[in-house]
């Protein structure tokens, strides 16, 4: 039995319903403003998403930007404060050296005053170990006072200790032959036994000196660490200078005298001024200051 399809057909009176409905709800739209109060709200928020879109873009590139003139400008600061430190630390440095340098010259000028002799301090400005003698070039010469032979001194950490002598003089510069060099022989006396003996050197300020014709017979009397000083019997050198400090003994069969090695009392690496004595002339006394 076959099937019947039911359709659906809009009668006449229904459909002219239908219409006056959708009729009446345009005009009742329109009446009451509904579709422009939309169109508006629809056109306001496409207008404030593009110009929020836009606002976004400009700000961020605003941002960007801002931010690399930012960066530039903590460089440059960054910089400035670095070459402000650097120079902090050099003025720290050069302050400590000269306070340093003073101290050293305030120690030099109280010992040069102290002493009989007259005497010229000056600065060392040149070392060569490859020349004839050992030589330390000080920058005062024959127009300052310097003879050959003048004995040279230092006084370093508060300690005073011989350095060497003049053996050649410039009119503005002077050579000063150390203690340690080969050629160098100084007069010196054991402070603690009061013996006698010829202290020379052995070439370079790392190896120590020697000091021989010391008699056995004193052996039991010597101490490492005494101190060895000038005689000056021989009135090359100022009298009871030191030169250095007993460092090794050796007792050699063959001999009559030991063997004696001097470690110098001055450090040559760190030495940087001296003072030339004049044994011939006095020095002269401090002037008072102040009128009377």
């Amino acid at each position: 039995m076959a099937r019947k399809h039911a359709r659906f057909r809009f009668q006449l009176p229904e459909l002219v319903l239908t219409l006056l409905l959708v009729f009446s709800g345009v005009m009742l739209a329109f009446s009451s403003g509904g579709f422009v109060i939309s169109i508006e709200k629809v056109g306001f928020a496409l207008v404030s998403t593009l110009q929020k879109g836009v606002n976004a873009v400009t700000t961020g590139l605003s941002n960007t930007v801002n931010a690399v003139h930012e960066l530039s400008r903590l460089k440059e600061e960054n910089a400035a404060l670095t070459e402000k430190l650097k120079n902090y630390e050099y003025m720290q440095r050069t302050n400590t050296e000269i306070r340093k340098e003073n101290e050293r010259l305030k120690e030099q000028l109280a010992f040069s005053q102290s002493i009989e002799q007259k005497n010229y301090a000056a600065q060392i400005i040149g070392r060569d170990p490859d020349s004839l003698y050992s030589g330390l070039t000080i920058n005062k010469g024959s127009r300052h006072g310097i003879r050959k032979n003048m004995p040279v001194i230092a006084v370093q950490s508060g300690t005073v200790g011989l350095v060497g002598k003049i053996v050649t003089v410039g009119l503005g510069t002077s050579l000063v032959m150390p203690i340690y060099d080969l050629k160098c022989a100084v007069s010196g006396r054991i402070q603690n036994t009061r013996d006698i003996g010829l202290v020379n050197g052995r070439g370079t300020a790392e190896n120590p000196l020697s000091m021989k014709y010391i008699k056995k017979r004193v052996l039991e009397e010597l101490h490492f660490g005494d101190l060895v000083v000038t005689s000056g019997e021989s009135e090359n050198y100022i009298r009871d200078i030191p030169i250095g400090s007993i460092s090794k003994i050796t007792v050699l069969d063959y001999d009559s005298s030991l063997d004696i090695e001097i470690t110098p009392i001055i450090d040559f690496a760190r030495l940087e001024t001296v003072i030339v004595t004049d044994l011939k002339e006095a020095n002269p006394p401090l002037q008072s200051g102040g009128a009377e």
